[in-house]
């Protein structure tokens, strides 16, 4: 009975801390004064509390505000120096590797473009490998507080993640880039030689994107929002109630992979007439190729010379691109009545910028009345980095959950060159 109080006391005292936590990541700067009623905590609870992680660096004053006739008010916010949060993004033309503060400050970068090897998984591995070990590197170079010892890493993919214990964690199932139930955790440990007790969390790109979104982009004060991820591929997340749609690695909708044309072009997938096949950048490119058009370089300055063009053939392509778009979107706004859909990803910002209105326009038409007058179309804000943001985020959740302190007890990172020989 003893043992039980114990750990029903703990249990208490770690909510407590990640409830104040929570409120001063999100909202703070905040005073204690203010954080009561903001918590529902008592003023004893908020003391003894913010005491604590004031005393673990894990909060810092952030300035004071006068009172209404008494002494003025000191503000805490969560200190951006408590550690480090690493993001990762494989994407389908680089694989970008970012190391942040606790404010998801950008500290450090490494990038990797995939070319030779392409998605090849022992080749996508290594660069991931290769980018942890350089952004570690050039933020202790930098004086960067928990460089060597991050709170956790988060990495963003292609496909569809499911968790399974007995192949060590995350299994991906990516048809489109050649991944067929590829165990990425258990590999990704054993190729970076992480330690157990390092958080690494994997999950589908368009879910970290749309969880950066949520948290500090366009879906910022809704709780029902569909993210839109359009770069080579396409995808979507599914928000509802402030949380993603089924479980964390449920809350990836393959809205690519619905079709838009029957025996229409055909897919990365092998279907034909999937929505990839028609707003997808290479699909794009591909179309406008047909037409006449010369895009240069990678698909990126590809795309990029596409948006810019005013050749009658870019015009038709893109006009036809914002009427396949909207289709799709229309299709959300019917089965999901979000408050809002946000088109990003790096294809989707550069799009939008030439197309939103037409893409508008285009959902207006095909969607029902009632579900798209609560919904508004509009670019996400986070830019292209979006997806490494909220791949940092899957092991931010974990901190601020855990009240601050179990991932703080992760052993250094070995250096690249120490996990190589130990292989």
């Amino acid at each position: 009975m003893t043992g039980e109080k114990r750990r029903t006391v703990r249990d208490l005292r770690r909510t407590n801390r990640a409830t104040l936590l929570r409120r001063l990541y999100f909202d703070g700067p905040l005073s204690r004064q203010e954080l009561g009623p903001a918590t529902g905590l008592s003023s004893a609870s908020v003391s003894n509390v913010t005491s604590e992680l004031l005393a673990e660096d894990l909060l810092e004053e952030a300035g004071s505000v006068d009172s209404d006739g008494g002494r003025p008010r000191t503000l805490l916010r969560v200190a951006p120096a408590a550690g480090t949060l690493i993001g990762v993004d494989v994407g389908e033309t680089r694989v970008r590797v970012e190391l942040f503060d606790l404010a998801l400050n950008e500290r450090a970068r490494a990038e990797y473009p995939l070319r030779e090897g392409g998605h090849a998984m022992a080749h996508v591995l290594r660069l991931i490998a290769d980018g942890l070990a350089a952004v570690r590197a050039e933020a202790a170079r930098a004086g960067v507080p928990g460089a060597a010892a991050p709170l956790g890493i988060g990495v963003g993919v292609p496909g569809i993640v499911e968790q399974d214990p007995a192949r060590g964690g995350a299994v991906v199932h990516g048809q489109t880039v050649g991944w067929d139930a590829v165990p990425l955790e258990a590999r990704l440990r054993e190729e970076a030689g992480l330690p157990e007790q390092t958080p690494l969390f994997v999950s589908n790109g368009a879910t970290t994107l749309g969880q950066a979104e949520m948290w500090f982009g366009a879906g910022q004060g809704v709780r029902d929002a569909v993210v839109a991820l359009v770069g080579s591929g396409v995808g979507a997340c599914v928000i509802t109630d402030g949380s993603a749609y089924g479980t964390a690695s449920r809350g990836a909708a393959e809205w690519g992979h619905t079709t838009v044309r029957l025996d229409g072009r055909r897919c990365r997938c092998g279907a034909r007439g999937c929505l990839e096949a028609y707003v997808g950048a290479s699909a794009v490119l591909e179309r406008w190729r047909a037409a006449g058009g010369t895009p240069r370089g990678d698909e990126e300055s590809g795309l990029a010379d596409l948006v810019g063009s005013a050749d009658p053939s870019a015009e038709t392509v893109l006009a036809e691109t914002a009427r396949y778009l909207g289709a799709g979107i229309a299709d959300l706004v019917n089965l999901f009545s979000p408050e809002r859909i946000v088109l990003a990803g790096w294809a989707g910002l550069l799009l939008g910028a030439r197309v939103l209105p037409a893409v508008r326009a285009a959902t207006e038409e095909r969607a029902l009345r009632h579900p798209a007058a609560r919904t508004t179309v509009e670019l996400g804000r986070l830019g292209p980095d979006a997806v490494t943001v909220g791949a940092a985020t899957l092991p931010l959740t974990r901190f601020l959950d855990a009240g601050g302190r179990a991932p703080r007890t992760a052993p250094p990172l070995p250096s690249r060159a120490a996990s190589t020989r130990a292989r």
